[in-house]
C-alpha cells in the first residue's frame, strides 16, 4: 500500500425527509442562492421543500445548470453571486449541479481570470464560498469530494479541477427524491458510479487488500441492484443503497494508497465536449475497449476482477480477463446504456478530431503508468466503433 494523506470534511444527512434539516446545516444569516438544474426540482416538490426547509434566510435562485455544466452558464451564476453579495451556495440537483456549484463558490472570490481555474486544475484555488447540496440524482460522487468537470462550449473543452476548498461543507441525500427520474438518468448513474470505482480498483495489484474489498463490495452492491434500481423505481432500499454506493465511489475512501488510472474518463470527457453526450455513456463505449488494449499492463487485476465480482474462475488469466471485460460490457448494455460510438451515430471520421482534442488538453501520457498515449487512445476508439 502506498503512503497517503486522506481528509474528508463533508458532513452527510442520509434518509427519508433529511431536506429538512436544512434549517440546522445552513448559517441562519446565511444569504442563500439556490442553484438547480431543469424544472424538474420545482415540479417534484424539491425546490419548494429546500425553501421551506431554510425558513426566513434571504433565498434567490439560479437554474438553468446543463448536465455537463458549462462555464458560460456558470459566470451568470458568478455574477448574481458577486451582485447579491450571496455567502452561502446551495446545489440541489446530480453531479452536474454540484459539480457548477463547486466552480462558482471558487470563481465568487477568485481574483484573475476564472477560466484559469480550469487550465490550472484548481491548483490556483484560494478560498471559496462555502456550499452544501441536496442530491437528486446519485452518479458522480460529487457530493463528497473536492472535484468537479466544467465545459467551456465556446473552446469545446471539458476541463476537471481540485481543491480542498471546494468539498461540500454537507450534502442532504433522500433516496425518494430519486423516485421520479427517468430511466435513462438512473442507468447512467449505475455505470458512472461503477467505472468510477474501476479506475480506481482496476490497476496492479498494490498489496491494498482493504481498498480492494472495499471497491468489490461496492461494485458487487451495483451489479446486484442495477437492473432493480430501473424495475423498482420506488424501491427505498433499492435506491438507498444506489445513493450511498455512488457516493462511496468517488469520496476518496477506496482510491487512498492505490495507484489510479482515470484514462477512460479523460477520453471520455473529450466525448462529451464534442458530442454532448452524456458522461456514463462515453465510460460505456471507453472502458470495455480500454481494457482490452490494455489488458496485458492490468492482467493480474483483470483476473481478480472476475473472480470477485463476476464467479470466473476457469479458463487461462487471458480468457478469464476477456471474460470479465465481457460480463461488464453486457451489464451497461442491460442497463440501457450502448457502448459502441455507432450506437451514438459516430464513426471513423470523428476518431481524429477527438484525437487532436486529447493532444490540445495535454492529455498525452494517461494512465496509471503513464502510457496511454494519443496512438492508444486511437486504437481504444477504433475498436469501440
Amino acid at each position: 500500500m502506498n503512503n497517503f494523506n486522506f481528509y474528508n470534511p463533508t458532513r452527510i444527512a442520509f434518509g427519508e425527509g433529511k431536506v429538512a434539516e436544512l434549517d440546522q446545516l445552513v448559517p441562519h444569516d446565511a444569504k442563500v442562492l439556490v442553484l438547480f438544474g431543469g424544472e424538474s426540482a420545482r415540479r417534484t416538490g424539491t425546490l419548494d421543500e429546500v425553501t421551506s426547509a431554510l425558513g426566513n434566510r434571504q433565498v434567490t435562485e439560479f437554474g438553468g445548470i446543463e448536465p455537463n455544466p458549462s462555464f458560460e452558464t456558470l459566470m451568470k451564476a458568478v455574477a448574481q453571486v458577486r451582485e447579491q453579495g450571496i455567502d452561502f451556495l446551495l446545489a440541489v440537483g446530480g453531479g452536474s449541479v454540484i459539480d457548477g456549484t463547486k466552480f462558482v463558490a471558487a470563481a465568487a472570490v477568485f481574483e484573475g481570470d476564472e477560466w484559469d481555474i480550469l487550465l490550472q486544475g484548481g491548483n490556483n484555488i484560494e478560498r471559496a464560498l462555502p456550499f452544501g447540496s441536496v442530491l437528486t440524482l446519485p452518479a458522480t460522487g460529487s457530493e463528497m469530494n473536492k472535484g468537479a468537470v466544467v465545459t467551456r462550449r465556446s473552446l469545446k473543452a471539458k476541463l476537471p479541477f481540485h481543491s480542498d476548498f471546494v468539498f461540500p461543507q454537507f450534502s442532504v441525500l433522500d433516496p425518494t427524491k430519486t423516485y421520479t427520474l427517468p430511466l435513462r438518468q438512473v442507468g447512467n448513474g449505475v455505470v458512472d458510479a461503477f467505472v468510477h470505482v474501476v479506475e480506481q480498483y482496476l490497476t496492479y495489484p498494490a498489496q491494498a487488500p482493504v481498498q480492494d474489498r472495499f471497491a468489490e463490495g461496492l461494485l458487487l452492491t451495483l451489479v446486484e441492484i442495477g437492473e432493480q434500481a430501473l424495475a423498482e423505481p420506488e424501491n427505498y432500499e433499492v435506491r438507498a443503497s444506489l445513493m450511498w454506493t455512488a457516493t462511496l465511489a468517488l469520496n476518496g475512501l477506496i482510491g487512498s494508497g492505490v495507484p489510479q488510472d482515470w484514462a477512460t474518463h479523460m477520453l471520455g470527457h473529450e466525448l462529451t465536449a464534442l458530442h454532448n453526450l452524456d458522461h456514463a455513456q462515453t465510460l460505456a463505449i471507453v472502458l470495455p475497449s480500454m481494457l482490452r488494449e490494455r489488458k496485458a499492463a492490468k492482467l493480474d487485476k483483470l483476473v481478480q476482477y472476475g473472480e470477485r465480482v463476476w464467479n470466473i474462475r476457469e479458463g487461462s488469466a487471458e480468457e478469464r480477463a476477456e471474460a470479465a471485460i465481457a460480463k461488464t460490457q453486457a451489464f451497461f448494455e442491460l442497463l440501457g446504456v450502448k457502448t459502441r460510438l455507432g450506437d451514438y451515430d459516430l464513426g471513423e471520421n470523428h476518431i481524429e478530431p477527438l484525437i487532436q482534442s486529447l493532444e490540445n488538453h495535454g492529455m498525452v501520457a494517461l494512465g496509471e503508468h503513464g502510457d496511454v498515449t494519443p496512438d492508444v487512445c486511437r486504437r481504444v476508439l477504433q475498436a469501440s466503433l
